[in-house]
């Protein structure tokens, strides 16, 4: 009977020890950030499915369960302090590159080191060639000091901005904090902020203190690994490699008033793990007034980024405007304003505003903007485009448009969190752009009135033969030609009729145009005006050349067709399988997108590219 009960209470405590090896554990809790309660739950093996977690017994709202075995951004903290030098640094820079290559490809790292100050040695990225080769060349400081609270609050500012939701600090030391301008309180407080879980590696030589790093484990739902020497640094990164494959991220919003004490259960393949927390404050902190939204702006515009988008550009444009009436206002305005219906007798009723009137209040501030940078070669290259575009547009409207064009694009990059070249590449973009269209209706419109010169040509002619006079020749273009001939000619004859000579009115027209078919033109124009002789007989050889040329290029463009159409392939290839392969495949894409070796590769490669298409004009380009 004795013999029975023994085995049985042998079994029973097996049973007990089975089932506590089997049982999750509730990492520190932080409740700092009341009403929300923070703290990490380890289960004895990786699994998918999240905690299910109860307070005093009863379910949690605004539960929220972060898997760090998914994809996280990981910010990889290592001392290099003077006494970190020989074996040490070189332990540790072992064990860091050996855990950073056996990361998870979802994984987003980024290296700081510490000694005197904390240093960013990379940005996050899924490839881990940066991190290596930072790692690679790691150095012991050269100045005495260490500054481990200020890397911790450096690394916990750079996780806050990072877009994945699983964010670990993982730090490497020797020693305490000597020269850090960050308190300890305050290096806390960055890491809870940033929502990351600090997880500590103390080196624990002779005088070593484990004290600092516990409480920094404890306050962000971490965990401390003590390594005997720098042999152990290796365990401790497998430890927390281990331990972050089987780590859940808890937080829910707690119905307990300030200063209760209340008990956390966390259950997990069947198994429960409790722990007893109390919350900060006192009672009398759970009295808190309440406010309502306000009515004037929806609440879904602050639900998501296109709402904030469009909050932000709105506030934007109304500062922006606000700025330019107020520099735009010429002083008085406002004082003869009020004053004006006191002072005249009849006031009549006014018509329709016109467009112009409606921005007359801009106008000061577009005049001083023209002022400043009229003297300026791309103010007075955008005066030309648009006088050789025929747009009906000051430069300064032009050169606001393209402004403008640049801040819209900059923003929406900006919304997305796109990086910071591709957000200046946009915003160059969109300064460009309404260049580029105005450069572009300029070349058509240029190239339309070479194909109609011919004609002009032959009509003045016609009316020079019939008795007219050059005016009157070029009085029978506007009159029975077509745009855009028509209309330039038209300008010439209005000039002239205000006292213009005609030499000059026909010289601005030829440099405004820009085209060496009417140059040919205008000059023969001027050296028969100062020699003579018969005018009606130069525009016929005139045309009669004009008309060979352009037969000409069109021959050689159609043999050079084929030269362009395989350069336009080889310069668009490469942009178009990037974007394809990105889109299909991001992961393989990630190093050429987010590494400084990548960065390089694509700028040598646009560099090339450049260089290859000016080679390739000059091959299929004829200039006559």
């Amino acid at each position: 009977m004795r013999a029975a009960s023994l085995v049985l209470f042998v079994a029973l405590l097996l049973a007990t020890s089975a089932s506590a090896a089997n049982a999750p554990t509730i990492g520190p809790v932080d409740a700092t950030g009341y009403p929300t309660v923070r703290f990490s739950v380890v289960t004895p093996k990786p699994t998918s499915r999240a905690p299910v977690v109860r307070e005093d017994g009863e379910p949690v709202v605004g539960f929220e369960a972060e898997n760090l075995a998914r994809a996280k951004s990981i910010a990889v903290v290592v001392d290099r302090s003077r006494s970190m030098s020989g074996k040490p640094i070189a332990d540790a820079v072992d064990a860091a590159r050996s855990f950073i290559a056996s990361k998870s490809p979802a994984d987003r790292v980024a290296v700081i080191a510490f000694g005197e100050r904390a240093i960013r040695l990379t940005s996050f990225a899924t490839s881990t060639i940066d991190a290596d080769a930072a790692l690679a060349s790691l150095a012991i400081d050269a100045r005495q000091g260490t500054a481990l609270y200020d890397a911790i609050a450096l690394g916990s500012r750079a996780l806050a901005a990072e877009p994945l939701p699983g964010r670990v600090l993982i730090v490497l030391t020797d020693g305490d904090d000597v020269s850090s301008r960050t308190t300890l309180a305050r290096a806390a407080v960055e890491a809870r902020r940033a929502g990351a879980a600090l997880y500590a590696i103390g080196i624990e030589g002779d005088g070593f203190s484990p004290r600092a790093l516990e409480e920094l484990a404890r306050a962000t739902t971490g965990a401390y690994f003590g390594a005997e020497s720098s042999d152990a640094v290796a365990g401790a990164y497998a430890s927390i490699a281990d331990q972050l494959r089987r780590t859940w991220s808890v937080s829910y919003v707690t119905a307990a008033t300030p200063g209760a004490s209340v008990r956390i259960e966390a259950r997990a393949d069947g198994v429960i793990a409790t722990t007893q927390t109390k919350l900060p404050g006192d009672a009398s902190d759970s009295i808190v007034p309440s406010k309502e939204p306000s009515a004037l702006v929806p609440g879904f515009l602050y639900e998501n980024s296109l709402g904030i988008f469009v909050l932000a550009l709105v506030s934007g444009s109304c500062v922006i405007l606000a700025v330019g009436l107020a520099v735009a206002t010429p002083s008085g305005t406002r004082l003869r304003r009020r004053l004006e219906p006191h002072t005249t007798v009849t006031r009549k009723r006014r018509g329709k505003i016109s467009p112009r009137e409606r921005f007359a209040a801009a106008s000061g501030f577009m005049a001083t903007t023209e002022k400043s940078l009229a003297h300026l070669r791309f103010w007075k290259f955008l005066h030309r485009q648009i006088e050789r575009a025929d747009l009906p547009l000051r430069t300064v409207e032009l050169f606001y448009i393209c402004v403008g064009s640049g801040v819209l694009l900059g923003l929406i990059s900006a919304v997305a969190a796109a990086p910071a070249f591709v957000t200046l590449g946009l915003m160059a973009f969109g300064a460009a752009a309404p260049v580029l269209y105005a450069t572009f209706r300029a070349r058509r419109r240029i190239a339309a009135i070479d194909d109609q010169l011919p004609d002009v040509l032959i009509t003045i002619a016609a009316s020079l033969k019939a008795g007219h006079s050059f005016r009157q020749g070029l009085q029978a273009v506007v009159e029975e030609g077509l745009p855009p001939s028509a209309s330039e000619f038209k300008r010439v004859l209005t000039e002239t009729s205000l006292g213009r000579p005609m030499d000059d009115a026909l010289n601005e027209m030829s440099e405004r145009i820009a085209s060496k078919n009417l140059d040919f033109v205008i000059t023969a124009v001027t050296i028969q005006r100062q020699v003579g002789g018969s005018l009606a007989g130069i525009f016929d050889m005139v045309a009669d050349s004009v008309r060979n040329r352009q037969q000409f290029i069109r021959k050689v463009k159609g043999l050079t067709a084929m030269g362009r159409a395989a350069a336009y392939v080889l310069i668009g290839l490469p942009f178009f399988l990037a974007a394809t392969f990105t889109l299909v495949n991001p992961t393989y894409m990630a190093p050429l997108w987010e590494t400084s070796a990548g960065h390089k590769i694509v700028i040598g490669g646009l560099v090339m590219m450049a260089f290859g298409s000016l080679i390739l004009r000059k091959m299929v380009t004829f200039r006559g």
